[in-house]
């Protein structure tokens, strides 16, 4: 656990001060899920201290509770009289191949297209499964990725080790920080209780890993505005993971949208993004144009695979990385099963949008200090390799959830009242708590309030 702290503070550049975990157990797993729990959500709440500290002189404590962290890891919503929608599409997951196994990731209609486009129309699947029997895993996962779809074949860790891009990801760091070129002196307007005050957050990131870094830093006060494109949705994760947001929509190919985006990215004290490597480049917002428009933006990013090697601006989600750097296969021999075995949870992304809420805090620090802003580059790939290394945590089971873990307050969401479980970090002085309900994307104007 103390391990996994401190790579992730040493790669945040934070004190290697112990913290404390509350609490017993571990979610059922072949490795440490909640650990990397404990250990992303604290380097987030350290991330807060040392600001809090830079600005006022006071090092507030911080803890962080087993049991929340481990829950928060899965959903932190609690529908009061309704129910979340399916997280996968009806053919999404694992099917055997003629040599092995493969995941096909189908949630968006444009992603199941494309593997329908490969295997011919799926109704179901049984009829996917016999399609997909007739394949070799390589072949499959290559013709799906060339269709413009997501796909990936079982590998073990040390197959990952020898793939060029499992090299690619070895030789990268667990974040890449770089020093931006503008400035941008704005003092600070937060306070002990709200230290993100006054901080505009322009969120561009989907699905789990960037909507939690932003979640996080509006439980701190900040305004965090999400901007998805005209037809993008998310049902499944949207109720989890709007909180404390406000989401609007534009189109990057239309002009006048384009103005719009600008003249917020403009405003914007940091910028979240998980496009894939290449993808804002495209668009013509590149990393030398973001900071044209934004002198001194603090510009965090993610994506699936890493920033190197030739799958860099590959499509990937949390459950194709497990997948492809050997964490389905090690879940495999550990529970003796016959088929791959994934995380109880999507840790990957949780993990590392803690990871992109902690390197946004810590280059705001540096800027309130120095006026410079800057970068940080993270990868779900990467956050893997320090799973995978951290090894097995305890098999000790966790209390099982009950209604004391709920806060009190109902939340009204456009779906119906819900209860958040409490926050797993305590903060002195320091409440994560969110103004704004959950809500549904593309409600609000895409302007700042």
């Amino acid at each position: 656990m103390t391990d996994l702290l401190t790579s992730i503070q040493a790669a945040l550049g934070l004190p290697h001060t112990p913290i404390p975990f509350t609490s017993r157990g571990a979610l059922p797993s072949a490795l440490a899920v909640t650990d990397l729990a404990c250990a992303s959500i604290a380097a987030a709440g350290q991330a807060i201290s040392e600001l809090l500290q830079r600005q006022t002189g006071r090092l507030p404590s911080l803890e962080v509770d087993r049991r929340l962290a481990s829950f928060w890891f899965a959903t932190s919503i609690r529908p009061q009289g309704w129910s979340l929608p399916p997280l996968w599409d009806p053919v999404a997951g694992d099917y055997a191949t003629n040599d092995g196994w493969i995941r096909l990731h189908t949630n968006a209609p444009h992603h199941r297209a494309a593997a329908e486009k490969v295997l011919g129309a799926c109704a179901d699947r049984e009829a996917v499964a016999s399609k997909v029997a007739r394949w070799a895993k390589t072949d499959l996962e290559q013709a799906v990725v060339d269709a413009g779809g997501c796909a990936a074949e079982m590998r073990s860790w040390t197959q990952w080790q020898a793939h060029p891009q499992g090299l690619a990801v070895n030789a990268e760091s667990l974040i890449q920080f770089s020093a931006g070129t503008g400035h941008h002196r704005k003092p600070w307007q937060g306070s002990v209780a709200r230290p993100l005050s006054g901080i505009k957050v322009l969120d561009l990131t989907r699905v789990l890993a960037g909507p939690v870094a932003s979640r996080f830093l509006a439980g701190l006060g900040a305004e965090v505005l999400r901007i998805d494109p005209p037809t993008w949705t998310e049902p499944g994760v949207v109720p989890d993971v709007t909180l404390g947001k406000r989401c609007a929509r534009l189109d990057l190919h239309d002009k006048a949208d384009r103005a719009v985006f600008e003249s917020l990215l403009k405003d914007a004290d940091i910028l979240l993004h998980g496009y894939r490597a290449d993808a804002l480049e495209h668009l013509g917002y590149g990393a030398a144009e973001r900071q044209a428009i934004a002198p001194g933006l603090i510009d965090v990013c993610l994506n699936a695979y890493g920033w190197s090697g030739p799958w860099q601006n590959r499509r990937g989600f949390d459950s194709l990385v497990q997948m492809s750097s050997g964490i389905a296969e090690t879940g495999m021999h550990w529970k003796r099963a016959d088929k791959p075995t994934p995380l109880p949870v999507q840790a990957l992304d949780h993990g590392t949008g803690y990871l992109m809420a902690a390197a946004a805090i810590t280059l705001l620090t540096e800027r309130l200090s120095s006026g410079r802003g800057g970068s940080a580059r993270l990868s779900l790939a990467r956050t893997a390799k320090l799973l995978i290394e951290q090894g097995a945590g305890t098999d000790e089971p966790l209390r099982a959830e009950d209604e004391h873990d709920q806060g009190l307050v109902v939340e009204q969401t456009p779906w119906g009242p819900a209860h958040r479980l409490h926050v797993p970090l305590k903060i002195t002085g320091t409440p994560v708590q969110w103004a704004i309900p959950a809500g549904e994307l593309g409600s609000h104007r895409a302007q700042w309030w």
